[in-house]
């Protein structure tokens, strides 16, 4: 007797979800992370690699790379702070978790929430206490 496997993954992730993702993230640019891939580079390999991340991420296989600390000056010139900068393939992960979080989170936050929210900045949060009080 043999026992069939089942094909079906443990976390319903579409393979557009990662597209759009992708798209995204290429819109972005940004710099490569630790593993020095650019997106140009990533491209090279595009439908090896979007597989890859649609792969471990659906069979709840994903774990992210180390983050490249890059130390950027601050805006006020008074020394730096250092800034994480995943890789692309990573970026593109968080985007398509962002992409599935965010609407649903939108759903059940406050309106008088600010704090992480596509939109809403601490300026905001700063201007509906002035309005309030």
């Amino acid at each position: 007797m043999g026992s069939s496997k089942s094909t079906e993954k443990p976390f319903n992730i579409s393979k557009g979800l990662v597209w759009a993702a992708y798209q995204k993230v290429k819109a972005n640019k940004g710099a490569p992370g630790v593993d020095g891939q650019s997106v140009d580079a990533f491209e090279k390999d595009l439908k090896d690699n979007l597989y890859r991340i649609w792969n471990r991420m659906s069979s709840g296989s994903y774990f992210p790379p180390p983050v490249k600390a890059v130390e950027i000056a601050k805006a006020h010139g008074d020394g730096v702070r250092v800034l994480g900068v995943p890789t692309v393939a990573d970026r593109v992960a968080q985007t398509v978790v962002a992409m599935t979080l965010e609407p649903r989170m939108e759903q059940i936050f406050h309106d008088g929430s600010y704090g992480y929210r596509v939109g809403r900045s601490a300026l905001d949060a700063v201007e509906a206490c002035r309005e309030r009080c």
